[in-house]
């Protein structure tokens, strides 16, 4: 019996079966409760390794029996809303005890013109990220922090304003009840460039109300919802991932082109007209003054681009 093909093709079968539920809404699975496991896929292979020398059906048997009770654990776990927990304010950042939560703030004020154009890189695994809103500061970065230390620098070079907001210390890879919450607000003025690269995380951005030439993301086990406006004539995004989740809305005004370069993933192109394989537009790609290129490239993920 062809255990270790059996196994990952059970896995598959998993991972591929939770997003066809999610597209029917017929569940509400939250990744983020799932991505702090990631290394009990880790002890499955080792456990197939360990069985595989041995020829027996039982032996196989039980490597395939602790892989399913395994992803049932999983799925019953991620379809718990992940709750906030109470945060402890009069700890210090000074303080060595990383179990607590602390709220610390990171912020730069904002003295340019509506012209200049800013380039924002975010690192940090673990992490959820919530885009609230605008501000009249450059950015402001509210940090629930559990794991790590972050810091957030700038650097201006002519017109051009470069702004890193990092985390430093834990794995890039921790996540679940153990991360961090980052609450960002941006100012509206600055036509904005994204970079974010982060192993295990959450990304949920409105990024309607703002000038985005370019929004690149790099990450492994990840869950983003993004949303972009038009309010410049053409914006970039370009999205690699591992394992995740991504949900992308463009406005239905804007003409939009989708290349992909997906592997094993599952897309959602609802709206878009097929040209060719890995190649989508919408109706009005070639009469819309505004378009959007997106670039979409995953091994194993869930793509859905909607118009709104």
């Amino acid at each position: 019996m062809k255990t270790d093909r059996i196994m990952w093709g059970i896995v598959l079968l998993f991972i591929g079966g939770v997003l066809l539920l999610e597209n029917f809404n017929i569940i509400e699975f939250y990744w983020g409760r799932v991505w702090r496991f990631w290394p009990i896929f880790l002890i499955i292979g080792g456990v197939n390794i360990l069985f595989t020398k041995n020829k027996s059906q039982i032996a196989g048997i039980i490597s395939i029996a602790i892989l399913v009770i395994t992803l049932g654990i999983l799925f019953y776990k991620g379809q718990q809303p992940r709750q906030k927990e109470v945060t402890i304010s009069s700890h210090t950042e000074e303080s060595n005890d990383l179990d607590i939560p602390r709220d610390v703030t990171y912020s730069h004020p904002y003295t340019d013109s509506a012209s200049v154009k800013t380039i924002l890189n975010i690192s940090g695994g673990g992490t959820s990220f919530d885009l609230k809103g605008s501000t009249d500061s450059l950015i402001i970065a509210d940090v629930q922090r559990k794991l790590g230390n972050f810091s957030l620098e700038t650097n201006k070079t002519d017109s051009i304003t470069s702004v890193s907001f990092k985390m430093k210390g834990k794995s890039k890879w921790n996540m679940g009840e153990g991360g961090n919450d980052v609450d960002l607000k941006l100012n509206a003025n600055p036509i904005w460039e994204v970079h974010m690269n982060m192993g295990a995380g959450e990304v949920d951005f409105d990024l309607s109300g703002f000038k985005v030439r370019e929004f690149n993301f790099d990450g492994g086990a990840a869950a983003l919802n993004i949303k972009f406006g038009d309010l410049l004539p053409i914006t970039d995004v370009n999205i690699k991932t591992g394992v995740a989740d991504v949900k992308i809305n463009v406005p239905v005004a804007s003409g939009c082109r989708i290349k992909t370069k997906t592997g094993l993933s599952s897309k959602d192109f609802t709206g878009f007209t097929k040209l060719e394989e890995g190649l989508y537009e919408s109706p009005n790609y070639k009469t819309a003054v505004k378009k959007i290129f997106v670039n979409l490239d995953g091994g194993l993920s869930n793509f859905e681009v909607k118009r709104y």
